[in-house]
């Protein structure tokens, strides 16, 4: 029998992805669902029922004795409700309470995507053995997670360490969070393809905008390429540089899609780190790419809830406390 098992749900606006996650890490089993473009709350909801419904049909979900989710942000995990910027039919939407009628009543911890990854990557990843780190989603938007004096911080609401959208560019462009020059607005793989398009990059044959096509054409040489990358690169410097200056973080640990564009990424960033955190403090900031993959949330998700904690726990030595979707720590 497989112990400390929990459901795990990793929720964006692309994709609804579920897992039984054991108290070592593994995946045990999964389920997906594409998240419905501009569908409305239930919609949404019900490709969320969906996943849970497949993991439930597996005989080792009567062994789950809880679900953790890890959803874009922002999130409110003591009203249990989510807002996320790139799902607009959730707004204040009470999600841990769909959730737990769909799992049968088990007890839900929620807590923003960016707080996961971070937590996946403490627990196994880039940042294992790190008191102080900050873990970065830069993806279809860009959020964070911070680990710090050894433990996980989600903060009272689940979200802190939400970088994506600390401003970077007070003359920047609006953001649809409401603020104006986001590290999001600028960094995030939706926004270097339209800065890209916007100064002349025009896709291949297979007419790809993405991200990772604008990546393939800055290592080809393409200048226009090179610059919307060096750009992101900044921003994310600066929002970097000011957390580790705020919170003195030894290390930053950078994952999701745009993440895999690699050194088209990491260099500039780099350089740019140079530039922006020049406090004796924080002049040995490292920054790494994440090594959990796209298991990370999955994984993440689990590790902040806590029936997996406790084994987490024994192994690192280190308490990780997390709100639970009424705001108290996990039992």
């Amino acid at each position: 029998m497989h112990k400390d098992l929990v459901a795990a749900l990793d929720i964006g606006g692309t994709k609804i992805a579920g897992a039984l996650v054991d108290g070592g890490g593994e995946l045990l089993v999964r389920a997906q669902r594409p998240t419905p473009p501009g569908g409305t709350g239930e919609q949404v909801m019900a490709a969320v029922g969906e996943v849970l419904v497949e993991l439930a049909a597996s005989p080792l979900w009567a062994a789950a004795r809880a679900v953790g989710i890890g959803s874009a942000g922002p999130v409110d995990a003591k009203a249990g409700t989510v807002s996320p910027v790139n799902i607009p039919g959730w707004r204040e939407y009470p999600l841990v309470q769909g959730v737990r009628e769909h799992a049968g009543g088990l007890p839900v911890t929620l807590v923003g995507d960016g707080v996961a990854m971070a937590a996946a990557e403490h627990w196994q990843g880039a940042a294992r053995g790190r008191a102080n780190a900050l873990c970065m989603v830069v993806s279809t938007g860009v959020g964070g997670g911070l680990v710090l004096g050894g433990e996980l911080q989600p903060g009272p609401s689940g979200n802190a360490g939400h970088i994506g959208h600390i401003s970077v560019d007070l003359d920047g462009d609006s953001c649809p969070c409401g603020g104006r020059g986001c590290v999001e607005r600028i960094a995030s793989g939706p926004n270097i393809a339209r800065r890209a398009l916007d100064r002349g990059w025009r896709p291949g044959a297979d007419k790809d905008v993405s991200a990772a096509a604008v990546a393939a054409s800055a290592r080809a040489g393409d200048s226009v390429a090179i610059a919307s990358f060096e750009r992101a690169a900044r921003a994310l410097a600066a929002g970097i540089a000011a957390t580790a200056t705020l919170v003195e973080i030894e290390i930053a640990v950078l994952g999701g899609g745009v993440a895999k564009a690699g050194e088209v990424l990491f260099a500039p960033l780099r350089r740019s780190l140079r530039e922006y955190a020049t406090l004796s403090f924080v002049q040995g900031l490292e920054v790494v790419p994440a090594q959990m993959g796209t298991d990370a949330g999955l994984i993440g998700a689990a590790a902040a809830c806590g029936d997996v904690r406790h084994a987490r726990v024994a192994r690192a030595g280190r308490r990780v406390r997390t709100p639970s979707a009424e705001g108290r720590p996990c039992p």
